[in-house]
C-alpha cells in the first residue's frame, strides 16, 4: 500500500488509526471539526442532463468545490481535528463507468488536506449501492476502510455507521447483523457506569441517511429511515446519550432536535437540490455542548469561523 493511500484506510478493525480510546479518551478542552457531505463527482452533470441514474460523465464543477473546501478547511485556525465526509463520495454506483475515475479524481483532491487533519470517511447509498451487497461493501472498504468503526477524539466518543444496512439490507443480512451487534455493544460501552473505563464527554454519531428531515414522526420516503428502524435507533441513542446525528444525503439542510437528541442534516458540496450554497458544516465541541453552523465555501474561505465560535474554542 503507497504511502499517500493511507489516509484513506485509517478505518481498519472497526477503529481508526490516530484516534484512538487508548490515545484520546481523556476530556482536553473544546475542539472543533468539519463535517461535509456528499463531493459526489458526477451528479451535477447528470443532475443537468436528467439522467440522475446513469449520467454522471462530467465531474469537473465537483473537483473545483472540493478544492474549494479543502483550502478552506486547511486555513481554520485553530486546525478542526477532523473532517468528517458523510457519505455519497462519488455519483457512479459500484461496477459502473466512471466509478474508479470518480474515486481516483477525489482522492487527489482530498490528498491536498492538512496531515494534521485526519479524514473519516462515511458510507453512502451511492458508494454501496441502494442494495448493498458482501461484494459492494467489500469494495469500498478496499477503496475508503470500514464501513462502520468508532473513534475517540479529546475524550469524545464518535460512531461511524453504515446506514444503507438499516435501509435495505436484503442482500447481505448477515452483515447487518453484525453491525447491530457491534452496534449495541458500542451503545452498552457508552452508558457504561464502569470505574475501569472512561465514560465519554459526548457520543456523537455519522450516518449518511438521516433518521428524519424534520420531525421524527415523519412518513419515510428516499430521503429518511423507515419510521419502525428510526424510533427504534433514536431510542438506542437516547438510552446511551448521543449528543448529535450527523448526515448528509438529503442535499439540502434540514434536522431539528427532540428530546436531547440534535438530528444534523447538512448540504452538500457537490450537488444542490434546494436553496442551500455549496458548503461544510462546522462544529465546536466544548464540555456541556456541541454547536454547528453550515458555511457557503466562499464565507468559510474568505472570513473563516464566526467570533462566537472561537470564542467557544477559547473558554
Amino acid at each position: 500500500m503507497a504511502e499517500s493511500e493511507d489516509i484513506f484506510l485509517r478505518a481498519k478493525q472497526r477503529t481508526f488509526t490516530g484516534l484512538t480510546e487508548e490515545s484520546e479518551c481523556e476530556w482536553t478542552g473544546p475542539f472543533c471539526f468539519i463535517q461535509a457531505a456528499d463531493p459526489q463527482f458526477g451528479l451535477m452533470k447528470a443532475w443537468k442532463d436528467g439522467d440522475s441514474d446513469s449520467g454522471g460523465d462530467e465531474w469537473a464543477e465537483e473537483v473545483e468545490l472540493t478544492k474549494q473546501a479543502v483550502e478552506a478547511v486547511n486555513q481554520l485556525r485553530p486546525r478542526p481535528r477532523f473532517m468528517v465526509l458523510c457519505g455519497d463520495l462519488v455519483h457512479a454506483m459500484p461496477d459502473t463507468p466512471f466509478r474508479e475515475a470518480q474515486e481516483r479524481d477525489l482522492k487527489a483532491v482530498l490528498k491536498a488536506t492538512d496531515p494534521s487533519i485526519p479524514l473519516v470517511f462515511v458510507s453512502g447509498n451511492h458508494d454501496l449501492g441502494n442494495t448493498p451487497t458482501p461484494r459492494t461493501i467489500e469494495q469500498y472498504c478496499r477503496a475508503w476502510g470500514d464501513d462502520y468503526f468508532s473513534f475517540w477524539v479529546g475524550g469524545v466518543l464518535c460512531l461511524v455507521l453504515n446506514s444503507q444496512l438499516f435501509f435495505d439490507a436484503s442482500a447481505c443480512p448477515q452483515l447487518k447483523e453484525a453491525q447491530e451487534t457491534w452496534l449495541e455493544a458500542q451503545l452498552s460501552r457508552a452508558s457504561s457506569s464502569s470505574s475501569a473505563e472512561p465514560k465519554p464527554k459526548h457520543v456523537l454519531v455519522f450516518q449518511h441517511i438521516p433518521l428524519y428531515l424534520k420531525n421524527p414522526d415523519e412518513e419515510h420516503d428516499y430521503f429518511n429511515l423507515q419510521r419502525t428502524v428510526r424510533q427504534s435507533l433514536i431510542g438506542r441513542f437516547k438510552k446511551a446519550g448521543v449528543k448529535a446525528v450527523f448526515s448528509g444525503h438529503y442535499h439540502r439542510n434540514a434536522g431539528g432536535c427532540h428530546g436531547g437528541l440534535d438530528m444534523v442534516v447538512s448540504s452538500a458540496i457537490g450537488c444542490q437540490l434546494g436553496e442551500d450554497s455549496h458548503g461544510v458544516r462546522v462544529v465546536v465541541v466544548t464540555a456541556d455542548d456541541v454547536v454547528h453552523r453550515y458555511y457557503s465555501l466562499d464565507q468559510l474561505k474568505t472570513q473563516g469561523m464566526d467570533r462566537d465560535l472561537q470564542e467557544r474554542l477559547l473558554a
